[in-house]
């Protein structure tokens, strides 16, 4: 399979979205519940089951300036729980502002009709998927391509 899971981790819920590395797009996927700093496993075991994902992107909240902060230890954390649970090495990215992007995109969509308050939930999936198509736009998925003659060439 070719796609992603990216992660927004908070305190209460971890936001879960899947991307496709060959289209670069990305959508919200799911909320999972974080108990007493632990993630549900059994649900995310289902999602990476589910999705087979060739890469992982865990949200790294820094300050304005860039720097860490409290919540950082927590994504760091749960990075290291997923290589160690799935074997593959998370990709960490800046999130600064996903948050904020996420919440102008699900006021769109109630605007739009196309969400509900209740649907307010899924703001922290929709901040995974930016995080995750911020990661896609970001990394260099493109496959070697063959040398093409220069003109200079016989």
């Amino acid at each position: 399979m070719s796609c992603a899971l990216g992660f927004d981790v908070g305190s209460k819920l971890i936001g879960v979205a899947v991307g496709n590395l060959i289209t670069q797009s990305a959508r919200a996927l799911a909320t999972v519940a974080m108990r007493d700093g632990q993630p549900d496993w059994p649900a995310l075991d289902r999602l990476h089951r589910e999705w087979l994902p060739q890469a992982l992107v865990v949200g790294l909240p820094l300050t304005l300036d860039g720097a860490e902060q409290p919540a950082s230890k927590l994504a760091r954390r749960f990075a290291d729980a997923l290589q160690q649970r799935y074997g593959t090495v998370p990709m960490l990215i800046d999130e600064r502002h996903s948050s904020r992007e996420a919440a102008a995109r699900f006021a769109g969509a109630r605007a739009a009709g196309l969400r509900r308050r209740r649907d307010a939930a899924q703001i922290d999936a929709e901040a995974a998927a930016v995080i995750l198509e911020r990661w896609l736009a970001e990394a260099d998925l493109a496959q070697p391509s063959s040398p093409q003659p220069t003109a200079e060439s016989p």
